[in-house]
């Protein structure tokens, strides 16, 4: 399948597009209520909205994406030490799937940064 090759940078941008919409979305839950959720009122829920909705766009347009995505990886892998893995040692388990997910994806882009449709262009 090596036709899929050139499709390389094309897929990689709406993977980082999504992937950070995706992930300022969960930041306008926290701060602003939206979408049908409840607004967070503790602070560390709040710095997470904030870490959320700013790397998340930092991300989807790839500007500055290697460090929001570093600032995510981060915030993602602490979301799952302190909110999942008390439940247990694995991630289906204890509900910290998508933490997991989140975690490597931006360990990823923190390592091949934006890519060649970004602002970084990196």
């Amino acid at each position: 399948m090596k036709f899929l090759g050139s499709l390389e940078d094309p897929f990689y941008f709406a993977m980082r597009v999504v992937v950070g919409v995706m992930f300022a979305i969960h930041g306008t839950t926290k701060l602003f209520g939206w979408f049908g959720h409840s607004r967070a009122h503790e602070p560390l829920m709040i710095a997470a909205g904030v870490i959320e909705l700013v790397c998340g766009l930092l991300v989807a347009v790839g500007f500055l994406a290697r460090f929001a995505a570093f600032l995510a990886c981060g915030e993602m892998a602490v979301a799952y030490f302190q909110a999942h893995a008390h439940k247990g040692l694995l991630p289906m388990n204890n509900g910290g799937e998508l933490a997991v997910l989140y975690c490597f994806i931006f360990l990823f882009i923190t390592a091949y940064g934006g890519g060649k449709w970004s602002f970084d262009k990196s």
